[in-house]
């Protein structure tokens, strides 16, 4: 291992990242808000509702942006470039993937993000305080300040959540093609990801490089947490081995190992019941940087990577590392860091 890659983790921890200078926020100037027209189950005028009411109660000014799917990156992009001009915040509304992309955008443009979260999971709100009910998101937005919280990044994309190879992504589409078929529902993810890993059989060779190892590894899928909520509620969050946790100051990596059916089934059942790290077949390991090549150079070198429920292509090697930078969160005061129990239990 070489020094450039020790140089590029020694030194990234919260209190530094806390340290930076936060974006100027005008309360005067008006919050401009990207919503995902094709996310949750209410529709567009319903969401316009909920921020105009919140608005009004407040004695705020916003602007909405509805943006379908396919455009919600140049709309983001676009946004969060007139609100750093303007010291405002641009406000993402929807899922995970939604808030992804205009993550993506504020963090490039250094202007601070708000949430109003309508997503299935909605992990990202949950961990920072944020309502995942949108009427109580969107008041609690209106007298908020930006305060600091760690991304991730692969490759040249950030993630909030999660990011992963191999069995986790295809999960992720098919998910999709669940839900089109039977509705959004926690249910109904789970199941699809039942169906998903029972058939899981194709192995990653890996070479993984971190800090402190370097190693070859087999697995079926590489998951990396930067949410702590989310490891806990599998039982997969790690035992404390750098400075910091998943999400403030490291990120956790999980990895499952090739196992028969009935190995599987037991693992999917653990998972349910919060148990997934007293599992023999699944590792666990915090880092803050981390290489991912094929092990073999006739190996391919493109995989198929997902972040916080988005599913693409990218060349090795891929690297996965806590950034420096942080993304300013729109947060009430003292609502870092928490989540309901029902939620949190959920």
């Amino acid at each position: 291992m070489d020094d450039n890659f020790r140089s590029q983790w020694i030194g990234s921890d919260s209190a530094h990242r806390a340290a930076m200078s936060a974006p100027r926020l005008d309360p005067a100037a008006p919050l401009l808000f990207v919503i995902n027209a094709g996310a949750g189950a209410l529709d567009l005028e319903a969401k316009q509702a909920v921020i105009r009411r919140a608005l009004a109660e407040y004695g705020r000014k916003g602007e909405l942006l509805a943006c379908e799917p396919a455009d919600l990156g140049r709309g983001a992009t676009e946004a969060a470039a007139a609100a750093a001009a303007r010291g405002t915040a641009v406000v993402a509304v929807g899922g995970d993937g939604s808030l992804n992309t205009v993550a993506q955008a504020a963090h490039a443009a250094g202007c601070p993000m708000g949430v109003i979260p309508y997503g299935t999971f909605n992990y990202f709100a949950r961990t920072h305080g944020i309502a995942t009910e949108p009427d109580a998101a969107a008041r609690q937005l209106m007298d908020a300040s930006p305060m600091p919280v760690q991304v991730g990044a692969i490759n040249d994309r950030i993630f909030l959540v999660n990011a992963s190879l191999g069995a986790y992504p295809e999960l992720l589409q098919d998910r999709e093609a669940w839900k089109a078929r039977f509705g959004r529902s926690r249910w109904v993810a789970f199941v699809a990801a039942c169906a998903t890993l029972l058939r899981a059989q194709r192995r990653l060779r890996l070479h993984i490089e971190t800090a402190t190892t370097v190693r070859d590894v087999q697995t079926l899928t590489l998951f990396v947490g930067n949410n702590r909520l989310q490891l806990q509620q599998v039982g997969v969050d790690p035992e404390d081995t750098l400075a910091g946790t998943p999400g403030d100051g490291s990120m956790a990596a999980l990895m499952l190992r090739p196992i028969g059916t009935m190995s599987m089934l037991g693992l999917m059942l653990r998972g349910a019941m919060g148990r997934l790290g007293d599992a023999a077949g699944v590792e666990t390991f915090e880092f803050r940087h981390m290489v991912v090549r094929p092990r073999l150079a006739t190996r391919r070198k493109v995989f198929v990577v997902a972040f916080d429920g988005e599913v693409t292509r990218m060349r090795a090697p891929i690297d996965i590392r806590v950034l420096d930078k942080p993304l300013y969160l729109l947060q009430a005061s003292g609502a870092g860091g928490r989540a309901s129990a029902p939620e949190a239990a959920a």
